[in-house]
């Protein structure tokens, strides 16, 4: 499952996608409405380091995949932006899984 570079990347975008909504639209919420902080320090931190697992991931399937500079940018800021990567997952991930038979 996760043998090749495609498919790391794949995952740890599908769970730092999932953190940030997580952390968005669960914890945040709890924090300023609830006024309970834990679950937000427990989410920014998995969502921290999720982030940084996405980097290494995407640099590692930058350097092993034809994935232009452009495309590595379109990912990276993909990561910023609430759904961006399950967005970025279907519009740019699969065709390029999809032309090295990874899809």
């Amino acid at each position: 499952m996760l043998k090749t570079p495609y498919s790391r990347f794949k995952w740890v975008a599908f769970f730092e996608g999932s953190s940030f909504l997580a952390l968005l639209f669960i914890s945040m919420p709890l924090k300023y409405l609830a006024d309970m902080p834990l679950p937000n320090k427990v989410f920014g931190m998995l969502h921290g380091l999720l982030t940084v697992l996405y980097l290494f991931a995407l640099i590692e399937f930058k350097l092993n995949y034809n994935v232009s500079w452009k495309e590595f940018t379109i990912f990276l800021a993909a990561s910023l932006l609430p759904f961006g990567t399950f967005y970025a997952e279907k519009r740019w991930l699969r065709p390029i899984g999809t032309a090295y038979g990874e899809a």
